[in-house]
């Protein structure tokens, strides 16, 4: 008979989540996972296989809470202007770097790095930027400034605005002056501000 596994998993992939966010895909070594899981080598192996499909877990892990919790700001129907939703999402990644977070945003971080030379990690990042777009284009929809656009013209702003958001996440990482952030996010409520032609 097996014996009970004597970690939670979730629990596990958190702390594995807060090692690659710290240290990167690469960077993390299997000592550094056991350390921040606080398992051993055997248990690492027998629940999560081996580093990579560890990372998988940690991406799903993360699209479920991160980019959910994006894809939530930017759909909330309670706040009627998509415009605002949008201006929201990056006054939300102002707070964060305001408040010392210099982590950026695990995904941007892994789209960045040499891991997305591996097609399955690439497909995951690619899933979570699919989440954040797809939330950018129903804002844009919301938008009395850019709802009556062809949505080819919303599709090319809405990438626009997440490689926006993926620059500002990946130099977050950086200790970048906090003042560029603010500069930035001004210069995208102008731009929502600007009726396409």
């Amino acid at each position: 008979m097996a014996r009970p596994r004597e970690f939670d998993t979730d629990d596990a992939i958190r702390k594995a989540t807060a090692v690659f966010w710290e240290k990167g895909y690469l960077d993390a070594s299997l000592p550094d996972l056991l350390e921040g899981m606080g398992l051993t080598r055997g248990s690492l192996y027998k629940a999560f296989k081996d580093k990579k499909n560890l990372f998988l877990l940690v991406l799903a892990h993360y699209d479920d809470e991160a980019v959910g919790a994006a894809r939530a700001r930017l759909t909330n129907a309670s706040v009627p202007d998509g415009r605002d939703r949008i201006v929201s999402l990056f006054a939300a990644l102002y707070a964060a770097v305001a408040a010392g977070d210099t982590r950026g945003c695990l995904l941007c971080s892994a789209a960045a790095g040499f891991e997305m030379s591996d097609p399955d990690i690439a497909a995951a990042v690619e899933k979570g930027m699919s989440g954040i777009r797809e939330g950018l284009e129903a804002a844009l929809r919301a938008s009395p400034v850019h709802a009556g656009l062809p949505e080819a013209e919303q599709r090319a702003l809405a990438n626009v605005l997440l490689t926006q958001y993926i620059g500002l996440r990946v130099l977050a990482r950086s200790r970048m002056p906090l003042g560029i952030v603010e500069q930035s996010i001004e210069s995208i409520a102008r731009l929502l501000d600007v009726e396409s032609t």
